[in-house]
């Protein structure tokens, strides 16, 4: 079956999981046989990066160019307000790519194309895509359908922007945008429940999935360990990200603890200077799968200290592969992976008492907890990239 794939980054350019889990079902599908060819962005280096190219080969070709747009999504959270605006409007008017999307339609000929995130390579590839007459697929990762940020923070639901008439003309014109695909795929019923309540894909059919776990030979934890306490965070170094309300938190526990922080972003160089002169901090960087999974087998529990409505973290499926408990915020899909006391435990976002009480109850007993590497990882083989696929490949040829 010939499969094409559209996600508006796919590695090695990425900020979060929706284009690793792209690329992690672009691979398994081409190791089954499938031909797959993925059309993503690339960052612009002069005139000749609007056309499309075909630069990478390896299970699946890869197809990149940059979308004409004011500026590349990676520099959107660095621009004024009115050119953020102007940049939403043209990113869903999508101004040159039809002659893209056709050109790599016809140089591949896919039987479906599976869409992941579309903001920022053009939100109307979906209407041009249902217009072509290919099966369409689309995979929800976040609220950006619904909100240009694509962020939703804890305590902000009923903000002048989020009730007003901005929004609800931005849905608008992003329902217009994506269209109507065949098939609508949601990582968690959160999501999927939140898209609906705004009006999306009412008439159409939906499934939710969650997203694949990493398809690596994971490292067994080590063996109970003695010393300090040892927690890891990794993710965007971003305030919405809960690192800097994790780092005071953690700050006021009367007992040794080690915090390991994995990740980039705006926050870095304040969260370095910290680490510095901090010795219960360790700052890594930016880790790639295979280190940062090593990683999360040698730390007691990974915190994900969310401030803003997760869809399915991608570092908690990672965590559970490992075998290792999760603590995290009690927000928007993070509750449909964490079973308490048995993987992980809740908190209220961005609520102090109820993260040091659900620490608290982690801390009674955190040998526990390596004793259960094997059967938190056991829990999460229902996450697996085979499980997930299959589920595709039926859905996909039917």
């Amino acid at each position: 079956m010939k499969i094409g794939i559209i996600s508006n980054l796919y590695p090695p350019h990425e900020r979060g999981g929706a284009e690793l889990v792209a690329r992690r079902i672009a691979d398994e599908l081409s190791k089954r046989g499938h031909e797959v060819s993925v059309l993503t962005s690339r960052p612009f280096f002069g005139w000749n990066s609007l056309g499309l190219d075909l630069q990478e080969k390896h299970l699946e070709r890869v197809y990149r160019f940059h979308p004409m747009n004011l500026f590349g999504i990676e520099n959107i959270g660095k621009k004024p307000f009115v050119w953020r605006l102007l940049w939403h409007i043209t990113d869903a008017v999508s101004p040159g790519v039809r002659s893209v999307i056709h050109r790599w339609i016809l140089e591949e000929q896919p039987d479906v194309i599976l869409t992941h995130n579309l903001k920022g390579i053009g939100l109307s590839i979906g209407r041009i895509i249902q217009e072509s007459g290919v099966r369409h697929v689309h995979t929800i990762h976040d609220v950006q359908l619904t909100i240009p940020s694509g962020l939703l923070m804890w305590g902000q639901e009923d903000s002048f922007l989020n009730r007003s008439f901005l929004r609800r003309w931005y849905e608008r014109l992003s329902e217009w945008a994506i269209g109507k695909p065949d098939m609508v795929i949601s990582p968690s019923q959160f999501l999927l429940d939140l898209h609906c309540a705004r009006g999306f894909f009412l008439e159409k059919k939906t499934v939710v999935i969650p997203n694949p776990a990493p398809p690596v030979l994971v490292p067994n934890r080590i063996k109970e360990r003695t010393g300090p306490i040892r927690f890891l965070f990794a993710g965007q170094l971003e305030s919405h990200k809960g690192i800097l309300f994790l780092m005071h938190a953690l700050n006021t526990l009367d007992l040794p603890y080690e915090l390991h922080i994995a990740g980039d972003g705006s926050l870095r160089t304040e969260i370095e200077e910290r680490s510095m002169r901090d010795p219960r901090l360790t700052f890594h960087g930016f880790e790639a799968l295979n280190p940062l999974l090593k990683l999360i087998a040698t730390v007691d529990a990974v915190i994900v200290p969310s401030l803003c409505y997760e869809n399915s973290p991608t570092i908690i499926y990672e965590s559970f592969a490992v075998g290792t408990p999760v603590i995290a915020s009690q927000i928007g899909g993070i509750p449909e992976l964490i079973v308490e006391g048995e993987n992980g435990w809740l908190f209220e976002a961005g609520n102090q008492e109820s993260f040091l009480h659900a620490l608290k109850k982690f801390l009674e007993n955190p040998e526990e907890y390596w004793r259960r590497s094997a059967d938190i990882r056991e829990m999460a083989e229902k996450y697996a990239l085979k499980t997930y696929v299959d589920t595709l490949e039926k859905m996909i040829q039917a």
